[in-house]
């Protein structure tokens, strides 16, 4: 198959040159050949008109009608001759032979009949009829004569020859070019297979050794034959099997070391990396429920009066608790983050009502370190996944803040791309990051001004949160900054038309809002005693009736007991096998009414996070800062 294969590409390359060249030969003997032809055929018409012409001159002038119907019916007889017409001064017909549709002769009239004919493979020409100038000396011959004037033309001789006989030898001429075209592309044909028999035979046999030497095969090849063209080539490829052959064992070693080496370090690298994991989620698990029982004593503890000196220690604790919430938060979004357990819920997403609540959050934060958050409203809308975003952004404004000492920080949106696209921009008047540490701040743990460790900024996961965030919804995030003169994050989406109700998650949107929870019975749910007593204190002390359970047999007591309550505040674990979602579930079937209800856990796992979404109750992440848990309970009210 390869030889046969071998001989086509050979042949192909021999005979494509051969045909060309013949090819070129027979266009231009075709071609001369027809230019002959049709001068040959011209010259003929023209030597018929202008004998018509010279002998119709003197049976024009003498008005001899009869002579000039015989010569015209002599010039038709000619071979090809279709027409003969004489016209006289007034270009009317005084002889005619052959059936011709010219009845009046004039130049315009003559130009286009010329035309119709040609179509019809007919030439016509004409030629003036001049009378004879003789050299004797007539007093009474005409004054242009005798002054040497051009004659006055008698009339005019009209001739329609045939084309056919022309084609036909040009149609022969056409079959003798193409007999000799083929006959030399047989020829070459021929000898282009004779040469490729010639070279087809030692390139297979090199062949056959490539292939043997490709299956590692590296064993000597047969005595190259004398004659053989590629002989040189052969002991080249014995030789390099030899090498080959010499080599072979030395590289598998090789490889085998390296291959272990890298196997090893992959290892390490998957272990380091599982432990880094395991260590994110169980930093982000077990700490919650400490923290969030801690911060529910520091803000209960933050309402009881007290003197100005435990008051600033107490404020003092209750920004070091947000602090470490905040850590918890970022170590909880990085684990989910790497185990994809992060669900994207796309949709139209007011972008002002958006920035209204960054505004809201932030607002304090930029004041108290003495800087103006300037939030521009807007009209723009943008398809995304509201929850990822807002925090996105609420990263971006908090590490604008961290790092900017005076001035301010803005926030806004304009449209780009003819309209399809919404630029998302988060700039400051900060210290600026240089511009060969652009890439190293979207890095994990990576702080650029903080090199002592200092922990009030942060653990360095906020913009490796926004990177890998806008990665997972397909949002372009670009950095613009130079020391000195401030940062420039740019979040491009893809823009929408506005829709009749926000879609922005009602939990994130969570505000201060007027109203008392003063009165509202709450059931509580948790199985660990200083959080469920943190929680009772706060709650408590907002005016709250608390009912307090263990499990679901304590909540179905208690429902029994003390009526069926304004809200359930449920922790998810609840020892044993016990869930929140199925004490919740058993309660509102106990009660006969749905029941409002919130549930309060540090899991993060996809499994968890659909479960909930499918039971159709708000969730909240410990630790639960007390403004969102209050928040919720009035937005909850009955």
């Amino acid at each position: 198959m390869m030889g046969r294969a071998i001989r086509m590409r050979m042949a192909q390359a021999s005979i494509l040159p051969v045909v060309l060249v013949v090819a070129t030969i027979v266009s231009i003997f075709w071609r001369d050949r027809v230019q002959d032809l049709e001068e040959s055929h011209q010259q003929r018409v023209g030597l018929l008109l202008h004998q018509a012409a010279q002998f119709s001159a003197y049976g024009l002038f003498a008005g001899n009608t009869a002579s000039l119907q015989s010569l015209a019916r002599d010039m038709q007889r000619e071979p090809g001759v279709l027409a003969v017409q004489v016209f006289d001064a007034d270009g009317r017909v005084v002889a005619s032979s052959g059936k011709s549709g010219l009845l009046q002769y004039s130049g315009p009239l003559l130009q286009t009949y010329a035309a119709q004919q040609r179509a019809r493979n007919t030439d016509v020409q004409s030629e003036a009829i001049l009378p004879s100038v003789l050299p004797i000396d007539d007093l009474f011959s005409l004054q242009g004569a005798s002054n040497g004037g051009a004659p006055v033309a008698l009339g005019h001789a009209v001739v329609e020859v045939s084309r056919e006989a022309l084609e036909a030898r040009e149609r022969s001429a056409l079959l003798t070019a193409v007999w000799v075209g083929l006959t030399g592309v047989l020829v070459g044909g021929l000898l282009a297979f004779r040469l490729g028999d010639r070279v087809v035979v030692p390139m297979m046999r090199v062949s056959q050794m490539v292939q043997r030497i490709g299956r590692g095969n590296f064993a000597i090849g047969q005595d190259d034959e004398p004659t053989d063209p590629l002989r040189e080539l052969q002991a080249s490829l014995n030789q390099m099997a030899t090498r080959l052959a010499w080599g072979r064992d030395d590289l598998e070693q090789q490889v085998q070391a390296v291959t272990q080496e890298l196997r090893l370090k992959k290892e390490q690298a998957e272990s380091a990396t599982l432990a880094k994991s395991r260590f994110l989620a169980a930093a982000s698990h077990d700490l919650r429920q400490p923290s969030h029982a801690l911060g529910m004593f520091v803000a209960r503890l933050g309402q009881l009066p007290m003197e100005p000196q435990m008051r600033q220690l107490v404020d003092n604790l209750e920004l070091s608790v947000q602090a470490m919430q905040d850590l918890l938060d970022g170590l909880l979004d990085l684990s989910r983050l790497d185990s994809g357990n992060v669900p994207v819920r796309m949709g139209p997403v007011d972008l002002n009502d958006l920035l209204g609540s960054v505004r809201s959050a932030l607002a304090g934060t930029a004041e108290a370190k003495g800087l103006c958050l300037r939030v521009r409203p807007t009209h723009l809308w943008a398809r995304t996944d509201a929850l990822l975003l807002q925090r996105m952004v609420l990263n971006l404004v908090i590490n604008a803040i961290r790092y900017t000492e005076s001035g301010s920080v803005l926030v806004s949106c304009r449209s780009q791309a003819d309209g399809q696209r919404v630029c998302l921009e988060v700039r400051d008047s900060g210290i600026g990051i240089p511009a060969e540490h652009h890439e190293d701040i979207f890095k994990e743990f990576y702080q650029l001004s903080n090199r002592a460790g200092d922990r009030n900024f942060g653990l360095g996961l906020g913009l490796n949160i926004v990177q890998r965030s806008a990665a997972l919804l397909g949002h372009q995030i670009t950095l613009r900054s130079q020391v000195g003169c401030g940062t420039r994050f740019s979040i491009l989406l893809e823009r929408t038309a506005p829709v009749a109700a926000p879609v922005l998650p009602s939990l994130e949107r969570l505000q201060p809002a007027p109203g008392d929870v003063s009165g509202l019975q709450v059931l509580l749910i948790e199985d660990n005693a200083n959080a469920r007593e943190a929680v009772r204190e706060l709650l408590l002390s907002w005016g709250c009736r608390v009912l307090e359970a263990a499990n679901l047999a304590q909540a179905l007591k208690q429902l029994q007991e003390g009526g069926v309550p304004h809200m359930i505040l449920s922790d998810y674990h609840l020892g044993a096998s016990e869930t929140g979602l199925a004490c919740i579930a058993a309660l509102r079937s106990q009660a006969g009414v749905r029941i409002p209800a919130c549930l309060m856990s540090g899991e993060t796992h996809e499994d968890f996070l659909q479960e909930v979404k499918n039971a159709d109750v708000p969730l909240l992440h410990k630790p639960v800062r007390p403004a969102k848990l209050r928040s919720l309970l009035r937005h909850m009210l009955p």
